[in-house]
């Protein structure tokens, strides 16, 4: 019985090290370079149609809400780019653990690749939210718990950036990066829970997975829809600028020359 019991375990821990190791191997720049590239023309065209209906349903067809009239319509740009740039600040952390534990490069290309496409948004997410508060506090800013947190996160944003730049031709490049991406993903909880913790001017989550949404369909259904479409561009970004970078990174090697061959036959 314990005889079956151990060869159970090590039969379940060799199965797991072989999983393990065949999602190294497909992490690796080539194998990263060859199976996603496909996938950014497909994912680019799903996210502009899903964008496109979203957006069209939402300014030009959902309904005035009773309150804020047509002012509130911004949330259709607002909230996507206020989401995305907690997560992918988030998957800046995941892959910072991911590089500095098991030092796959690709990690930190992937960072390298989406932490510009993260301050993009929040940048847009703070600008669109200043003009939202605009008719609906009587001001462009307040230092409330929320946007002070979101502002912070653009300094993160920046700081993670400047990082990648300052250490760009050395053997630590990336390192600090990873670090700080990892310190900094302790403002997400603030920034996600600020108004719960704090009494804020700033409303409260418009849907969440767990409760019903505090608009009507005609509202949440366009802004959830411009969501989704949202991150399938940034998946798209993503993966067109890691590619991008995996190329200059490795433009010494054989793989690289004649991947750049075929492109320049083709286009």
């Amino acid at each position: 019985m314990a005889n079956n019991q151990l060869d159970n375990t090590v039969s379940s821990a060799g199965f797991f090290s072989r999983l393990w190791q065949g999602f190294l191997k497909t992490v690796g720049t080539k194998e990263f370079y060859r199976i996603f590239s496909p996938w950014v023309k497909y994912l680019s065209t799903i996210a502009l149609l899903l964008m496109g209906v979203g957006v069209v349903w939402g300014l030009g067809f959902a309904p005035a809400d009773y309150l804020q009239k047509d002012s509130y319509r911004i949330i259709f740009i607002h909230v996507p780019t206020a989401g995305l740039a907690m997560s992918i600040y988030l998957g800046l952390a995941i892959l910072g653990v991911i590089f500095l534990v098991w030092k796959v490069k690709t990690a930190n290309l992937v960072a390298q690749a989406i932490a510009p496409i993260g301050f993009l948004l929040c940048v847009l997410s703070l600008v669109t939210g200043s003009i939202w508060a605009r008719p609906t506090w009587g001001t462009y800013w307040v230092w409330d718990a929320r946007l002070t947190s979101m502002l912070i996160l653009a300094f993160l944003y920046a700081g993670v950036m400047a990082l990648f730049a300052a250490f760009e031709h050395t053997a630590s490049r990336g390192k600090a990066a990873a670090i700080l991406s990892i310190v900094g993903a302790v403002n997400l909880p603030i920034i996600k829970y600020s108004v719960n913790w704090w009494n804020t001017l700033h409303q409260g989550a418009t849907f969440t997975v767990t409760e019903r949404p505090k608009m009507p369909a005609e509202m949440w259904i366009p802004l959830l829809i411009t969501m989704i479409g949202f991150y399938f561009l940034v998946a798209s970004l993503a993966i067109y600028r890691t590619n991008t970078l995996i190329l200059k990174r490795e433009s010494n090697k054989q793989w690289v020359i004649d991947e750049c061959k075929r492109l320049a036959k083709k286009g």
